[in-house]
Parts: structure tokens; C-alpha cells; sequence
């Protein structure tokens, strides 16, 4: 998910382009136009931004009122999405019209035009080449309040569910943990061979219950299923129930789906496991690892999920939190080989079932183990890799162990923005002219009615942040900043170089963006990265350098279609960094483990590999052992983070469900560090992030609530201006209010 502080001065427009696309030869195409029309608005260019749009109207408007009169509902998966994108191009160029009129105050021009997307094109969208698509039409809307108002301050929805529906099952089932070779025969585990041949089917039926296959019939003679249809409780697409509060409906409509086998019995198990009936749920996921093992879904990315892997994730994260169930899952694995790219038609699933067996509690480290021994040292400097006998990784810094527990820190002032030109450094703002950065010092709490300045940098302190995430460019940097923040708050800097990704470095235009086989754009990159080790290499404060955010997904660069050339390029950024600074090491910044098999084939002078991963409140699954067969280096997350606001959700329940998420998270990082139970490979991580960003979603006065994407999130959406551990209430007090959510307090146990 990129973060971004985009080149102050560039407006809103840049960010909006469409996604390429190629002319036909007897006219220019939409994106052309519209990506034509968004540079020209971005000079502000009345002139030419008027042709553009205009011209793209009259070219494909009866186009666009077909595509929109064959829609039923707005588009959510991002393929689906594209399918129209000549709807979405005419109504973005009745936008861009539009917000050209508000800069010339011809404002009643201006509502005429916002209300044509609104009444004609509802469910047109433009996209965001951060990562998503977002409304037209509510942007639209946004718009004509500021002009009616003269303020763009927006009564908020605050739509609170009642208690969920609790599920009673018809078929609980005869089993808890069901003996799978009663029913039936395993055949070549631990091989991509692997299956299990159901032998007894009704008794198996019997042993697992209502809504696990293969008992598909106990759901249907539920009487609640005839109820529930009878009330039209069970009326729309099944992906709507996955975060309904009607739980009861959400289990029916979901066990009696036509989705593929192992997707459709992980939400059963999902919703079953939300009612609390944790052992139906613990036999639901289960089921996919026997019967269906290298089953997969598709993100709103076009990204491969894969349910089995997700599955047994789900089911030591169920375990470990309920001990009082004296289980364990042992040997349980699903390997997909050829699964890190986006092609599913050459996987190859090496499955080990496992097995549930009686247990006393999860494994812990032994303190009495003898001094490990070294087996290797990536970095001989100031702060390097070392990795031990048994594999495990650690990070050292000045000789003793040092774990990453890091945050991404970019308070932006409420009304500011990137996108429009107006956002300015956080290291040099001084709003009130005290002579000091106002979040880092003069920030204070909402709780306080003194308005005490404590600043941020003491908060974070508090919480046991050792560490902050920072892109040298393209803001401005203060390193008297710096300096105090290490010197006086112990907290130390990963220093990012963006290595192309949004076209920063390279000297790339936005669209197409950065090209890793172009030389130009290479030598311009390897300067940019030069600079940034040079300048910075002998501070007391940088903890590490960092190269990219999640390039492989592309926008603005094609790491996407040639991962090979990406991390050929990073691997000779790396060797560079490292002869001119021996002293720290290189981490790479990706996105979860898209290509990591094609970056362990080539990036060996990469010393550590990160990624950005949002895979839910369990923690992230197999990734450490993917990481720990792919490339037997240290990982660490560089970006994980959960919303503080969730549709049907008071403030403190989405906060809750916030602190929840980022405790699973951060479990399963340290579960997974040296001489722990797990890959042993983690080196902590970089949680997403300090402080509410309200720019994220179009306009920045507003906190805005709508969902940007679909993902593993309370309510099913990432609400990116939602993200901080900290909010600014309100607004009017930004930007120093802050308000400490659950979230900090988790932190602040965990890493004290």
C-alpha cells in the first residue's frame, strides 16, 4: 500500500491518472485524453485542460451512459473496475472541469457540472495511482458542500450496529477435532501429491457438522435457513455478509454459497469463529487444509490468496489464544511452489496436513540455552546481520541485540496535502512561531485541558519506539532534528531511498514511470542514492538504509512486469551503499512477497528483506518461512497497520478491534525472532503509523470514512486516514492535539 508524500507543488490531478491504456488509430483514447486533461489542470491550464476534457466528452459520453446504465451497484474488485474505465474517464473529465471552474470561482458552473457525475455517473470512479479507485460521486458531493458552506466540514455517518445475531448450530457436529483417518485415507502427505480419499462420507458428515464439507445437508434442513429467507434476511451477493452483524445470516448465506469450496469455508469459519463458536470454527478451517489445500482467491489487487496457507494461520492464532483448549496443530504446512507471482496455472502445492494434538500450551524460548554460536555476520560496521548455528537472525548495534520496533512518523497539518501542493515538513513547521517543530515538541494531549506541550518524539519514547521510517526525499530535512531525536529520545532513523517507485529519482515522468532497464534512469537513481549515503552515512542516527516501497506493484515504475531487472538494479544500489559505508546494512522495502523467489535469485548483496504486508489480525501467516526457503536472510515488516474506524462500529469498539489487530500482529513478529518457536528469522517491524493523515481520501479537512479498498480489516476496508496509533480529534486543534488511542497503550506493554 504506497505511502507517499508526493513533490510539494503537484496537485491533486497528477495523482488521478487512469491506468495506461492504447489508442485505437482512428481517435485518442480515453486515458490518453484523461491523463492529458489531469497534467494540463496540474499547470493549471484553463485553456488546454477544457480542450482535453471536452473533447474526451464528446468522443465517449454515449459510451459511458451504456456503461453506466449496465451497472447494478459500484464496481469493488479492480478488474471489474477497469471494465468501465470509459465511464470512469468521462465522469473524472466532468470533475477535472469542474474543479477548474471552483479555482476561476465560478462556482455555480461548477455545482451544475458536480451534480452531473452524481445523477449520471454514480458509480464511475477514477483512480488513485497510490493504489485504488475512490468515488466520483462522493468526491463530488464533498465539493458542493465546501461551495454551499464555505466549509467543508461533513456531518460524518455514524451508523452503530445493535449486538450481532448469535449462531445456533442445527449440526454442531459428533467430533471436536476430528479424526480425519476413521473417515477416510491420507495418500503421499508432505509431497505435491498429497491427498486424502474420503472413505465414510456420512460418518465423516456425522464428525464435522453443519456447514463443513463434505456435510453439505444439515445446512438445508436447518429451519433458520427457511426463516431467515422468509424474513429476506439472506437477499444480495454473498460478499456483502462478510462483515455483516447479522451473523446468523452472514453463516447461512456463506454455508450454502456457490463460491469455490476452500474460499467459501473460510468465511463460514471466519463468521463462525466472530460468533464465538471457536471449535465449529477450528473444523471449518481445518477442512480446507485436508480436502482443499491449494485453494486460492483473488485480492482487490488481482493477487493471488492462497485459503489453505491463510487457514492454518487462522488456526494457530485461534489456538495460542485459547489455551484452555489444550490443543495444537503439529506439522501442519502448505508449500506453493511457483506461488509468488500472479500466474496460478503453475502451482504446485506440497501439503502437509498435520495433525491437532493435546498440548499444554504454545512452545517457549528457554532461557537456560548455552551462548549461541555464530555461523555468519552480514555488515561488519556500527550495526550489522548476525545469524547463528541454528539459523536464527538477530540485528546487532554496537555489539548487543536490537529489535526493530519502529513507526512510520509524517504528522501532516489537517488541510494539507500532497496532492494539491500544500503539504510542508513536519521538521520545519512552526505554527506557533515558537521556534521549535511543532509535532516533535509542542504536541499535547486531548486529555489535557493545560495543553502541556509533550511532543511527539517524548510520546514516542513513552511507547518504546527505537526507531522512525524516513524517505530522504522529496521533503526537506532538518538533521539538528534528527540529532535531537536520537540524542535526547533515543530513537534512531531508517533511511529510505524511494529507488524510483512513484518515479522519484529517476527522473521518470509520473506516467509511464520508472523504467529499470533504462540507463538514464538507472545512473539517475544510483546519484540520487549516492547522495543520500553520503550526506547521511556517518549521523549517530541512522540505524539502516532502506531501498524502495513495494516497487513490485508498480505505479509510477514497472518493477511489476520486470521484477528481474528491479532487483538486479537494487542488488547494484546495495554493493554501492556498501562501499561507501561499511558501517550499516541494506534492506529492501517490497511488497509482501510478491517475486521473493526471484529476488533471493539475484539480490544477494541485500542484507535485509522487508515488506509491506496487511494480511489481518492473526499476523502474517507463511511468510517468514517463505522468506527463510527463498532467501535464508533476516525479514522485518517495514509497513503493517490496522484502521481506528470500522462502518457499524462505535469509536471504542474500532479502536479495540485496532489494538487487536496490531497485538496479533506484533505477536506473531516476535514469535518468529531468534530463539523463538517459530522461522526465527524476524527482526521487528515498522507499524503504520504515528498520526491520522486526513489527505488520504481526496479532501483533507475532511476524516473522511469511506472505504478505499477491500482487505483483512474489522469492516472488511482499509480506511487509510484512519491509520494512526495516535488521532487529531476533531481537526481544529491540529496540528498538535493528539489523542492517544488503545493501540499506543498495547504498544507501550509491549515493547516496555
Amino acid at each position: 500500500m504506497p505511502k507517499i508524500k508526493l513533490i510539494s507543488g503537484l496537485a491533486f490531478c497528477l495523482l488521478a491518472f487512469t491506468l495506461p491504456c492504447f489508442a485505437a488509430q482512428d481517435k485518442p483514447s480515453s486515458g490518453e485524453l484523461i491523463n492529458k486533461a489531469w497534467a494540463s489542470h496540474g499547470k493549471k491550464d484553463i485553456e488546454a485542460t477544457l480542450k482535453y476534457t471536452q473533447e474526451l466528452i464528446d468522443l465517449y459520453k454515449d459510451a459511458a451512459d451504456k456503461q453506466e446504465a449496465s451497472l447494478k451497484a459500484m464496481p469493488k474488485a479492480k478488474n471489474e473496475i477497469e471494465d468501465v474505465q470509459v465511464l470512469n474517464d468521462v465522469a473524472t473529465a466532468y470533475f477535472i472541469q469542474a474543479e477548474s471552474l471552483m479555482r476561476q470561482d465560478k462556482t455555480e458552473e461548477a455545482k451544475r457540472i458536480f451534480k452531473i457525475i452524481i445523477n449520471k455517473y454514480p458509480y464511475a470512479q477514477a483512480w488513485d495511482p497510490r493504489g485504488w479507485f475512490w468515488s466520483l460521486k462522493l468526491a463530488a458531493e464533498q465539493s458542493i458542500k465546501k461551495i454551499e458552506t464555505g466549509s467543508i466540514e461533513i456531518e460524518q455517518k455514524k451508523k452503530v450496529s445493535q449486538l450481532p445475531t448469535k449462531i445456533v448450530l442445527y449440526d454442531a457436529g459428533r467430533e471436536d477435532f476430528v479424526n480425519y483417518e476413521k473417515y477416510g485415507e491420507f495418500k503421499d502427505k508432505g509431497t505435491k501429491d498429497y491427498q486424502y480419499i474420503v472413505k465414510d462420507q456420512e460418518g465423516l458428515s456425522a464428525a464435522v457438522g453443519e456447514g463443513i464439507y463434505p456435510n453439505t445437508t444439515s445446512v438445508r434442513r436447518d429451519p433458520e435457513l427457511k426463516k431467515a429467507r422468509k424474513e429476506k434476511r439472506l437477499e444480495g451477493d454473498v460478499w456483502d455478509f462478510v462483515h455483516s452483524p447479522d451473523l446468523e445470516a452472514a453463516f447461512l448465506k456463506w454455508a450454502t454459497g456457490t463460491e469455490p469450496q476452500g474460499v467459501r469455508l473460510f468465511y463460514t469459519a471466519l463468521i463462525l469463529e466472530k460468533s464465538g463458536l471457536i471449535k465449529h470454527a477450528l473444523k471449518c478451517y481445518y477442512s480446507i487444509v485436508v480436502h482443499y489445500p491449494a485453494s486460492y482467491g483473488w485480492t482487490y489487487w488481482h493477487t493471488p490468496w492462497y485459503v489453505g496457507q491463510a487457514a492454518i494461520a487462522r488456526i494457530n492464532f485461534i489456538l495460542k489464544n485459547n489455551p484452555q483448549l489444550g490443543a495444537s496443530l503439529e506439522g501442519a504446512d502448505i508449500k506453493i511452489i511457483n506461488g509468488y507471482d500472479n500466474d496460478v496455472s503453475n502451482d504446485i502445492a506440497v501439503v502437509s496436513p498435520g495433525k491437532f494434538i493435546k498440548s499444554a500450551g504454545f512452545k517457549k524460548s528457554n532461557p537456560a540455552l548455552p551462548e549461541p554460536k555464530v555461523k555468519r555476520t552480514s555488515g561488519s560496521g556500527k550495526v550489522y546481520c548476525v545469524q547463528y548455528e541454528n539459523g536464527d537472525w538477530q540485528l546487532e548495534v554496537d555489539g548487543a541485540p536490537f529489535i526493530i520496533q519502529a513507526i512510520t512518523y509524517s504528522p501532516t497539518k489537517v488541510g494539507e496535502s500532497p496532492d494539491e501542493g500544500t503539504q510542508t515538513s513536519w521538521m520545519e513547521d512552526d505554527f506557533n512561531h515558537n521556534n521549535k517543530a511543532d509535532g516533535p515538541y509542542d504536541a499535547y494531549l486531548d486529555t489535557d485541558p493545560q495543553k502541556t506541550p509533550l511532543g511527539d518524539f517524548k510520546l514516542m519514547q513513552d511507547m518504546g519506539v527505537n526507531a522512525i521510517r524516513l524517505y530522504h526525499h522529496p521533503m526537506k530535512i532538518n538533521k539538528e532534528v534528527l540529532r535531537d531525536m536520537y540524542n535526547s529520545y533515543g530513537i534512531r532513523v531508517i533511511m529510505g531511498d524511494f529507488l524510483g517507485k512513484y518515479a522519484l529519482g529517476s527522473g521518470a515522468a509520473w506516467n509511464p514511470g520508472t523504467d529499470y532497464n533504462n540507463a538514464e534512469h538507472k545512473k539517475n537513481m544510483l546519484a540520487s542514492v549516492r547522495q543520500m549515503v553520503n550526506e547521511y552515512k556517518d549521523e549517530p542516527f541512522i540505524l539502516f538504509w532502506l531501498l524502495g516501497n513495494e516497487n513490485v506493484y508498480g505505479y509510477a515504475c514497472n518493477a511489476n512486469s520486470e521484477p528481474d531487472a528491479f532487483f538486479k538494479f537494487a542488488n547494484e544500489v546495495a554493493k554501492e551503499i556498501k562501499a561507501i559505508d561499511p558501517d550499516h546494512p541494506v534492506a529492501l522495502g517490497s511488497g509482501d512477497i510478491l517475486f521473493l523467489d526471484k529476488f533471493g535469485q539475484v539480490s544477494p548483496d541485500i542484507d535485509i528483506f522487508g515488506v509491506n504486508a496487511y494480511r489481518g489480525d492473526y499476523g502474517f501467516g507463511r511468510l517468514w518461512k517463505s522468506v527463510k526457503e527463498e532467501t535464508d536472510k533476516p525479514v522485518f515488516v517495514t509497513e503493517f497497520g490496522c484502521p481506528a474506524y470500522a462502518e457499524g462500529k462505535t469509536p471504542q469498539q474500532a479502536e479495540d478491534l485496532q489494538a487487536e489487530y496490531h497485538q496479533g500482529s506484533w505477536q506473531d513478529i516476535r514469535e518468529n525472532m531468534a530463539f523463538q518457536p517459530g522461522a526465527g528469522n524476524a527482526l521487528g517491524g515498522i507499524v503504520f503509523e504515528w498520526l491520522d493523515e486526513w489527505w488520504k481520501a481526496y479532501e483533507p479537512y475532511i476524516h473522511d470514512t469511506k472505504g478505499l479498498w477491500a482487505g483483512p480489516f474489522p469492516d472488511g476496508f482499509m480506511h487509510e486516514e484512519w491509520l494512526g496509533v495516535c488521532g487529531q480529534g476533531d481537526g481544529k486543534e491540529s496540528p498538535f492535539l493528539r489523542h492517544l488511542r488503545k493501540a499506543y497503550y498495547t504498544y507501550q506493554e509491549l515493547w516496555k
